[in-house]
């Protein structure tokens, strides 16, 4: 009975034939993923521009969106302008409430100060 001592496939050959396809697979999901993320964009550009706005997003963030290159993600494009705007608006409100805080009229309401008596002067005492 003879036994083989030599592998039927070098290890060299078999280690490029591996990497190589691991290389064609990690291509291959690139693309499906940046088909989808285009897809996805494609589908927001349907949208009516007050439901855009309603999004946080505008028309001119789609085209500048899906101007980019084929290899670049459209939507991460378009959640980071969606980012910045929530950022801004949010800081517009604390400015907002900082300044209505600033400039508010004075309350109509006495404060707990306005029924205190001076130290010497004791309140009147009520006799029926």
């Amino acid at each position: 009975m003879s036994t083989l001592t030599t592998p039927a496939v070098p290890t060299r050959f078999a280690q490029a034939f591996a990497t190589i396809v691991a290389a064609a697979a990690r291509l291959a999901r690139r693309f499906a993923e940046a088909w989808r993320h285009r897809h996805d964009a494609a589908v927001l550009a349907s949208l009516d521009d007050r439901m855009l706005a309603d999004l946080g997003l505008s028309r001119t963030d789609l085209n500048d969106a899906l101007s980019e290159p084929l290899w670049r993600d459209p939507t991460a494009l378009l959640a980071r302008r969606h980012g910045e705007r929530r950022r801004s608006r949010r800081a517009g409100h604390s400015a907002i409430a900082v300044m209505i805080r600033q400039h508010a009229a004075p309350s109509i309401v006495p404060g707990a100060e306005a029924f205190s008596f001076p130290p010497g002067d004791p309140p009147a005492r009520l006799t029926l």
